[in-house]
């Protein structure tokens, strides 16, 4: 089993989108790479320096980091700062936070074809994470529990993959 860290703007959507792929064996959606206390989703949007972040957790004999990341930059703007939707501030910035070194071959090879894609430097964060809290417990599978939650992942995403 391995993990990384998906700061995409609003988790909510993220982790609606993540939990379809086989081989993700386990979600949870938490604040990163903030001052090193735990914050509160008011302290978040007050701007504590935290990201809305996804923790995946995930089987690379079922799915690979880079497929991850393929998916990743399907539902992320990977020019736009601090923004992704309607939704702005530096809690909605977008970041990938790995928590082992042998994940930067893969992420930086998928990192230089999104950039080659899109013909400008990307605004995501590359970093390896520095921290994570789990947020509240009525933000987890929040669009499960909310289907008319706002989220700027089209719904159309959100369907079952094989």
């Amino acid at each position: 089993m391995k993990t990384i860290y998906l700061a995409g703007g609003c988790f909510w959507g993220m982790q609606k989108y993540f939990d379809r792929f086989a081989g993700v064996e386990f979600t949870e959606v938490g604040y990163a790479n903030g001052p090193d206390t735990s914050p509160s989703y008011k302290d978040v949007c007050a701007g504590s320096g935290h990201a809305e972040t996804l923790r995946v957790d995930y089987d690379p004999a079922v799915i690979s980091l880079t497929k991850l990341l393929e998916y990743y930059f399907t539902v992320v703007d990977p020019l736009s700062v601090n923004r992704q939707g309607e939704d702005s501030g530096v809690q909605y910035r977008t970041g990938i936070y790995y928590t082992c070194d042998d994940q930067l071959p893969e992420i930086r090879e998928v990192w230089a074809y999104e950039e080659k894609k899109a013909c400008a430097p990307l605004a995501v964060e590359l970093s390896p994470l520095l921290n994570f809290f789990r947020a509240e417990e009525y933000h987890q599978k929040y669009l499960d529990k909310n289907p008319g939650g706002y989220c700027h992942i089209p719904k159309s995403l959100f369907d079952p993959k094989d």
